[in-house]
């Protein structure tokens, strides 16, 4: 028993419609991946045996379907061909393996049925397109260690992945339930999703060796299919007949523990620029002097206590703010400076004047910017034993050495 291929000729005009029956799949959807086929009859044939596939009978199939010819539950001939074909009980198989080659035969040979013909005859077809959308979750957070942030971090993924059947006999042995005339994949999915899974955090581990960081993971599907070929396909091809096409992350999310130390690391990253440490403090300082004109006992009492407050945090300011000032003229100039300080230098004091603990050089009396006091001068001891602040010893004259 077996099947003839139709001429092109004799599926047009008249002779087309002394067909009394045509065999054609059932309607399948994106997520059917076996069905079996739908008699049509016509004219005045309706005395047909429900389970048998009349001598003579012509199949019909489509674009990106596999047709099995199946009697007493064995494939006695197939196809991965479109087009029309004819049954005929005096042929042998004519295994018509379309673009899968002769590999189908080997399937074939392990599977065929070579005996007597029994009472029960099927035709039954498996949808060789890219059956897409099967959604996936991690039940518990993956972990992750990441080079970059030096920590083993964990994630939870959710997203689709799609299979392509790549063996149909194969699959058709190994994977349809016996008796089966319909399956969509989410009826068969339960263990595959659960080798899915395993496959998709031994990927996950594999990128976390590559050196892949894990903000990068989401964006990374094209990658990920290829780790999860290389975990998954050739098992799931020798032993199912089918591969992972392609694999979607809708949502890359972390732990609570995990977000913070990323949190942790990004802001120190942040903050080893020295434009983003200057950008900071001077930050800080305007918040201290937006704080004091807001002072509900009035902005003077604001600044009197800012200038006190100033005077103790004042000198880590300017310092900070002159370590930051340096740092960027060591790196090139490239990054502008902080007030007070011209072409990435240090802060000068300008002849005359005096440099506040903020940072900021001044003329008067009180710093511009924060209202802190000039600073007293310093003093220092004649070899007389005079105590001076001036440049001459006022009991002797010597200068100040």
């Amino acid at each position: 028993m077996g099947i003839i291929k139709a001429s092109v000729e004799a599926v047009k005009g008249a002779f087309a419609d002394q067909w009394l029956e045509v065999i054609e799949p059932e309607n399948m959807g994106g997520s059917t991946v076996f069905s079996a086929g739908v008699l049509t009859r016509r004219g005045q044939n309706t005395k047909g045996t429900k389970n048998l596939v009349s001598n003579g009978s012509r199949i019909r199939v489509y674009p990106n379907q596999f047709m099995m010819l199946v009697d007493g539950g064995k494939v006695v001939d197939y196809t991965a061909e479109e087009g029309y074909y004819t049954v005929s009980n005096s042929s042998a198989p004519s295994l018509f393996n379309g673009e899968f080659g002769d590999a189908l035969k080997d399937s074939f040979d392990r599977i065929r049925y070579g005996g007597q013909t029994f009472k029960e005859q099927k035709v039954y077809y498996i949808n060789l397109q890219e059956i897409k959308g099967i959604k996936f979750g991690t039940r518990t957070p993956v972990n992750y260690f990441d080079s970059f942030y030096n920590a083993e971090l964990f994630l939870r993924a959710h997203g689709t992945y799609s299979i392509k059947i790549t063996d149909p006999l194969k699959f058709y042995s190994e994977v349809i339930p016996k008796n089966a005339d319909h399956v969509e994949i989410g009826e068969i999915n339960e263990q595959y999703l659960n080798e899915y899974l395993e496959a998709f955090q031994t990927a996950i581990n594999q990128m976390s060796a590559d050196g892949i960081r894990i903000s990068f993971v989401a964006s990374k599907g094209r990658e990920l299919g290829k780790y999860m070929a290389d975990v998954l396909d050739e098992e799931w091809n020798q032993m199912r007949g089918m591969e992972i096409q392609a694999v979607g992350i809708a949502s890359i999310s972390y732990d609570e523990e995990s977000q913070k130390l990323i949190n942790i690391r990004n802001r120190g990253a942040m903050l080893s620029d020295p434009t983003i440490r200057e950008g900071y403090v001077q930050g800080q300082i305007a918040e201290g002097l937006n704080a004091a004109g807001s002072n509900s006992n009035g902005s003077m009492a604001g600044f009197m206590g800012m200038g006190m407050g100033m005077q103790s945090a004042g000198s880590f300011m300017g310092a900070a703010s002159a370590t930051n000032a340096q740092q960027m003229q060591m790196m090139g100039g490239q990054y502008g400076t902080p007030q007070g300080a011209q072409n990435g230098a240090p802060v000068q004091a300008a002849s005359g004047g005096w440099t506040c603990s903020c940072g900021t050089v001044n003329t008067g009396k009180f710093c511009s910017e924060c209202g802190a006091p000039k600073p007293a001068p310093a003093s220092w001891t004649c070899s007389c034993g005079t105590v001076n602040t001036g440049k001459f010893c006022s009991e002797c004259g010597k200068p100040r050495q």
